[in-house]
């Protein structure tokens, strides 16, 4: 009884901080405090998480090597924009669909491609997103090369820390599930998972597939605040920085990926006063990271229930002392 009572207070002090983040980021923006610089950065931090997330579900969690991440969130992007700009649909009508369109995307791609194993798998993946990308290019119908202009601005703080804390719940949830350790399983011992009857492909896909979905949703907000799409927008570039964000916050952790988002956001920003040597420190800061902590900043280190409540049960235990 006191265990789950400790559960709920923990909880609620969680719902609380969430609570007070919204509600101070919301105050902020209405009263102006934050201008559309600031607004910008947080709208791209907030994207990236949702995309870092997802790939760490395929990369991290799964083990699988993706790189064709982008092509997901320009799937989810055009499909939104469709829904809104070109049907007059309601926004959350672009939103669902750009999810199960994204989704259906890494259906069709992860069938044939994820019996493939490591660089295979990478090039498999690399290639669907060209495809996807010379594939709007060529489509007159959103704007060839030059894409979509004048997309209204639907995307608005609570429609994205709505979206961020979404994907972060029902992933965390998902890796902590059943479904989560037979994902896990496939990482650590492809052949030895096989073996104890789980179905390996099976479990990719499904990986693959919600990865997939949460792309294509990153993909409907970046489109409804940025007003303008195009294809050269999401090429093998753009997947190259989500995986570096993985990376660098380390695979397996979502923790690590929401902090390296975060950081590497704000590092981004920062360094767009130096135009001329920004890539040079952006490189070296990496270079630095990955040779000082290869594990990336959190290694497969979560912070959650569990962290805390180590802490909290040493206060306890120094309160009772």
């Amino acid at each position: 009884m006191k265990k789950k009572q400790t559960n709920w207070l923990r909880f609620l002090v969680e719902v609380g901080i969430l609570a007070l983040i919204f509600t101070v980021v919301q105050y902020a923006i209405s009263m102006g405090m934050l201008n559309q610089y600031y607004q910008i950065n947080l709208t791209s931090m907030c994207i990236n998480i949702i995309l870092a997330v997802s790939l760490s579900l395929i990369n991290g969690f799964t083990g699988q090597l993706s790189l064709g991440h982008a092509g997901f969130m320009a799937v989810g992007a055009y499909a939104s924009v469709i829904m809104t700009n070109f049907l007059e649909m309601p926004f959350i009508v672009g939103i669902i669909v750009a999810c199960l369109a994204a989704a259906l995307a890494g259906f069709i791609i992860g069938v044939p491609t994820l019996r493939l194993r490591g660089d295979y798998l990478a090039i498999a993946t690399l290639g669907f997103g060209e495809i996807i990308r010379v594939v709007l290019q060529n489509i007159e119908y959103v704007g060839g090369p030059a894409g979509v202009l004048g997309i209204p601005k639907y995307t608005s703080w609570p429609w994205l820390f709505g979206a961020t804390l979404l994907t972060i719940v029902v992933i965390v949830n998902l890796i902590n599930s059943s479904y989560g350790r037979a994902i896990i399983s496939v990482r650590e011992d492809e052949i030895a998972s096989e073996l104890m009857g789980v179905s390996t492909t099976r479990y990719k896909v499904l990986a693959f597939v919600i990865g997939a979905l949460f792309a294509g949703l990153a993909g409907s907000m970046y489109a409804h605040f940025f007003y303008i799409i195009k294809p050269e927008t999401f090429n093998f570039l753009k997947s190259f920085d989500i995986l570096v964000i993985v990376v660098l916050g380390g695979l397996g952790s979502t923790t690590g990926a929401v902090i390296a988002a975060i950081f590497i956001t704000a590092l981004t920003a920062f360094l767009q006063a130096f135009p001329a040597v920004r890539m040079i420190i952006y490189a070296l800061i990496l270079i630095i990271v990955m040779i000082y902590r290869p594990q990336g900043l959190m290694g497969n280190k979560e912070l959650g229930r569990r962290t805390f409540g180590k802490i909290w049960s040493g206060r306890n235990e120094l309160t009772r002392n």
